[in-house]
């Protein structure tokens, strides 16, 4: 009995420094995660810096003839031949169709007719109207005869002026079964053949002249407003763009814009502006595809790679390194967005840093240790950026 009461105040004891030293260890491996976890961390930071860029807006074009015109039937008939063939380059006033023109030719051998018959019917007027006077000089008829006489003879006249207007209809009806080329051009697809029946306003073919074409394509509002509001100088610079065809080659020349359309188009908001290519080969056809390239110098433009972005709901931002090396995070507004970077409208100054890589794990008011690392943009946009899309919330 004395010996069970000796021995528990001993184990007891030993208990509870064992307790104490595995307690005291535990602490002081707590305190030296935590300090740990409170260092700073080191982050790749780079400085914004502003230069002059060159945008090229790339817009889907659409390319049309300068001129294209439909041709077709003027009077009903039978197609009676065809004098080209599809595709066909043709001069201003060749003859291209002929429909059958025996009507015709009947229509205007009596409107001649008629023509002759009245020229011959005021010859013989005039001859009665010469001896009317001279019997009215001698006073064997009354003047009023004379009178009487004269009045047919001018409805005789009347009646010549409508046989040659009869005889130039007749004469342009005739002519109409002849179809002759506009313009010089290229001729389309021919959807009537030898032999077709055709009526009034029938389908021939097309004709365009493609020595040079239009190329249209819609720009937003804003864009058009910093057009507008360009000077003089930039504007003229801006009017000469590059045209890419449907195959991604380039077009050997250069376009001109010429013109913009009166209003913007209320689905899209944009408008559509026009220039005129060369086209000295004939590679452009009517109603081809492409894009064209618009090219913008801004100046002092602030650049920075699109990894230093990221978005909250509708928002980018990005996070900023203070003059203690603290993380903020910081709003901006980007103009253009190019291969891996922006183009940057508000929010950012020229000398601030930003954390490059690693934003993942940057929490705002955090303590860094800043990397500074050079930022340059790549050899082939660092004069010229490519907009591949303009549209931000």
């Amino acid at each position: 009995m004395n010996g069970t009461i000796f021995k528990c105040p001993l184990s007891t004891n030993i208990v509870s420094i064992v307790l104490l030293l595995v307690l005291t260890n535990c602490k002081g491996v707590d305190n030296k995660e935590s300090a740990a976890s409170q260092q700073p961390r080191e982050f790749p930071v780079i400085q914004v810096v502003a230069k002059d860029t060159v945008l090229h807006r790339q817009y889907v074009a659409e390319i049309m003839a300068i001129q294209n015109v439909e041709l077709r039937a003027r009077v009903p008939g039978f197609l009676e031949k065809i004098y080209v063939d599809e595709g066909m380059e043709v001069q201003k006033g060749q003859l291209l169709f002929k429909t059958n023109d025996q009507e015709h030719r009947a229509e205007l051998a009596k409107a001649v007719a008629n023509l002759l018959s009245a020229q011959a019917e005021a010859r013989v007027m005039e001859f009665e109207i010469d001896n009317l006077k001279i019997m009215v000089d001698k006073n064997v008829i009354s003047k009023s005869e004379l009178d009487m006489t004269k009045a047919k003879y001018e409805a005789i006249l009347a009646k010549i002026e409508e046989a040659k207007s009869a005889e130039q209809n007749a004469q342009v009806q005739l002519s109409y079964t002849e179809i002759r080329s506009p313009f010089n051009g290229t001729l389309d697809r021919f959807p009537q053949r030898t032999g077709s029946l055709i009526d009034q306003g029938t389908l021939l073919t097309t004709v365009s002249d493609v020595s040079s074409v239009h190329v249209y394509f819609n720009v937003s509002e804003i864009e058009y407003l910093e057009y507008i509001k360009s000077s003089a100088d930039e504007r003229a610079q801006n009017n000469v763009i590059q045209l890419v065809l449907a195959d991604g080659s380039p077009y050997p020349f250069d376009g001109l814009i010429e013109t913009m359309e009166g209003e913007f188009n209320a689905n899209t908001g944009s408008i559509a502006f026009r220039a005129k290519f060369p086209n000295p080969s004939k590679i452009l056809k009517h109603r081809a595809t492409g894009k064209v390239i618009l090219t913008n110098t801004i100046r002092n433009a602030i650049i920075i790679p699109q990894k230093t972005v990221f978005d909250i709901q509708d928002r980018s931002f990005v996070y900023v390194v203070d003059e203690n090396d603290q993380v903020q995070i910081r709003s901006i507004f980007p103009k253009a967005r190019f291969s891996h970077y922006y183009i940057i409208e508000s929010g950012l100054e020229p000398g601030e840093r930003l954390i490059f890589e690693g934003i993942q794990t940057i929490k705002p008011g955090m303590s860094i240790l800043p990397q500074p690392i050079a930022f340059e943009t790549e050899p082939d946009t660092e004069a010229t950026a490519s907009i591949v899309n303009t549209s931000f919330p």
